[in-house]
């Protein structure tokens, strides 16, 4: 196993843009689950059943597509955008039944600037842009 400290490295642009935009979108969906869990723990003292509903809440397709368009249009520097729309446009995405193709391509892409910004050492901009997110996107 790795040391930890190997683990923790950061990427730089260039390798971060080396992986598969899936690979960052299968890491951004952790990242963007740990924001969320972590706003809910802080925020409210409540039972973990509670706490699971309003957590799909927001890490559905739906929600997160609606906030990608928003980021997209009001947030996004260049890079950004950039790792978006490799995410989005990705080969081998195949929704779920609970939500549209155009949903989850959308969500994929989020996850994929997720993904890359947490791998770039970018973690302050992922809670930046998760603020953006709750502030202006509703449930």
């Amino acid at each position: 196993m790795k040391a930890l400290t190997e683990l923790n490295k950061t990427l730089s642009h260039a390798e971060a843009v080396q992986y598969s935009p899936l690979t960052l979108a299968f890491f951004g969906d952790s990242v963007y689950e740990e924001l969320v869990r972590s706003e809910l723990i802080l925020t409210a003292n409540m039972p973990a059943r509670k706490l699971h509903t309003h957590a799909v809440k927001l890490v559905c397709a739906s929600y997160q597509a609606r906030a990608a368009h928003y980021l997209c249009e009001n947030a996004f520097d260049e890079q950004e955008e950039y790792i978006y729309k490799r995410g989005r446009n990705a080969n081998g995405i195949n929704a779920p039944k609970s939500s549209t193709n155009a949903d989850y391509r959308a969500a994929t892409g989020l996850e994929a600037v997720f993904g890359y910004l947490a791998l770039t050492g970018r973690r302050q901009r992922c809670g930046e842009l998760y603020e953006i997110i709750r502030n202006n996107i509703k449930e």
